[in-house]
């Protein structure tokens, strides 16, 4: 009898373990709620290493098959991802860069010496016509970052007149000299950027009053983009908000990294999972910053008319071995994945501020959706992420709860479980699910109210090893794969997430 009981008790316990460990997730399918704007999906090409040179762009007279000097496999590949906007051409670089410089006979265009990045001579053999011709092929929205820090206002308000004015005016005979009869649709202008640093290294009272005079000259019409804060400076968003009234502008930016130390980052594929803890410690404060940068914009824009624009954010690390320390080329690995998977829920969680962004940077910069090697291209983790999660571009966020689960190193502890769920016009449910736990796997039940759940189908990004990644000899290391590890009944869907794992779930 004693042994029985015994039994009775380890099975109890057993049991008692196994409901404790399973996270719930409660998504109210019946309430559907903002709009997951598609442009948090956005992506960033500055002119910085091999970004655009060998990466978007490598000349008319190349052996590598192009349109217009554009590689092709780079447009496909972008455009299989849907990106819906991409910001150019910078970062740091924009506020160095004369627009005018990069326009007409390519033989007659002046170089520049990009201070920033490397010290590097460029001929402006890509400018204005070869990137907004480039968002065309993509199908994607340009984004322009004005030049703030060296620049004018009338060089600005020019600029802005070249690519848009569809009238008779000195900038659009200009733009017709120059080949371009019709103006560009250009939405999104960035009134600087990191005004607080490389962008001219301004006090916040001071940009507050620049960002004032420049859009007061530029034309009508525009989605006008302050230079927002680093990380958590409140005080940046705090007074700008006061300061800039709503009107004169529409997005407010935030720049933020995943990064362990600037002085040592660690390196991007030899990491440990101390490294690996810290940096996804860095990357959930995203949480964190919406709420409170947001918290500060309510009190001034109560009915929300100002998007919060995370338009830089991604991981950061020590450059690959060998390669210049100005040019932040970097490996993708899972754990690249991982940052990917729990921001982009965490934006689609906060869409109601947050409704645009930009990951740093598309092609062999920081942390890449693309990498080249002259002729060759390999996709990184983090495209098949942004891949996976495209399928909640322009639908309805469904509101969720998550269970605490956390994953837990040393005497520090994270939550394991991120996700996000959405509904499309067509009626079909996403789930993105992320499990950052380096070691354990996770069981999950999505609980989905009266959902037939008889046609779910899932996909499901993994590796073996967190440093694990893809390179030009074994490109197809980590790709998506079919997910077939779960059960689904009326309302419910049960399964394990496996260690550092992202899978996305599709319910008609």
């Amino acid at each position: 009898m004693k042994i029985l009981n015994r039994w009775i008790f380890t099975c109890c316990l057993m049991m008692s373990s196994t409901l404790w460990a399973q996270v719930k997730v409660d998504i109210q399918t019946d309430k559907p709620s903002v709009k997951i704007d598609k442009d948090i999906y956005g992506h960033f090409a500055e002119h910085l290493g091999r970004c655009i040179y060998g990466g978007f762009y490598v000349g008319e007279d190349s052996e590598i098959p192009n349109t217009a000097g554009v590689r092709n496999d780079v447009v496909k590949a972008l455009k299989d991802l849907k990106i819906p906007n991409l910001r150019w051409p910078g970062g740091c670089f924009a506020d160095t860069y004369h627009w005018k410089d990069g326009i007409g006979p390519k033989k007659d265009r002046p170089t520049i010496v990009n201070k920033w990045w490397g010290g590097v001579t460029e001929d402006n053999s890509f400018g204005t016509h070869d990137f907004l011709n480039m968002c065309e092929l993509l199908e994607a929205e340009p984004y322009l970052s004005a030049n703030v820090g060296s620049g004018t206002v009338q060089e600005v308000a020019d600029w802005a007149q070249y690519v848009t004015h569809d009238g008779q005016s000195p900038m659009s005979e200009y733009r017709i000299e120059n080949g371009r009869k019709e103006p560009w649709d250009v939405k999104f202008w960035g009134i600087g950027n990191e005004a607080w640093g490389c962008g001219g290294n301004m006090t916040p009272e001071y940009y507050s009053n620049i960002y004032r005079k420049y859009v007061t000259f530029m034309p009508g019409g525009l989605y006008r983009i302050a230079s927002g804060a680093s990380s958590d400076d409140y005080n940046w968003t705090e007074v700008l908000m006061k300061n800039i009234p709503n009107h004169m502008i529409e997005g407010m930016a935030l720049h933020h990294y995943s990064v362990i130390d600037w002085g040592n980052k660690g390196p991007a594929a030899t990491f440990s999972e101390e490294q690996y803890f810290k940096i996804m410690k860095q990357a959930l404060r995203m949480e964190e910053l919406i709420e409170k940068h947001s918290a500060i914009m309510d009190k001034y824009d109560p009915e929300k008319k100002i998007a919060l624009v995370v338009d830089e954010w991604g991981g950061w690390y020590d450059v690959e071995e060998g390669t210049n320390p100005g040019f932040l080329y970097q490996q993708n690995t899972m754990r690249d994945a991982m940052i990917a998977g729990a921001t982009l829920n965490i934006f689609n969680n906060h869409a109601e501020r947050v409704r645009m962004a930009n990951l740093a940077q598309a092609i062999n910069v920081l942390q890449a959706v693309i990498l080249t090697d002259k002729e060759k291209m390999i996709l990184t983790p983090t495209y098949w992420v942004m891949k996976m999660y495209s399928v909640h571009q322009d639908a309805q966020l469904l509101p969720l709860k998550v269970d605490e689960k956390f994953y837990s190193f040393g005497d520090d502890k994270l939550p394991a479980i991120s996700a996000s769920a959405s509904k499309d016009s067509n009626g079909k449910i996403h789930i993105s699910v992320v499990n950052i736990d380096a070691k354990k796997a996770n069981d999950i039940t999505f609980s989905l109210g009266n959902v037939d759940l008889k046609n779910a189908k899932a996909e499901i990004l993994t590796s073996a090893q967190l440093q694990d990644h893809n390179t030009f000899e074994q490109p197809d290391k980590i790709k998506l794969a079919e997910f077939k590890k779960f059960k689904a009944k009326k309302g419910e869907l049960t399964l394990t997430v496996p260690p550092f794992s992202v899978v996305v779930f599709e319910v008609n």
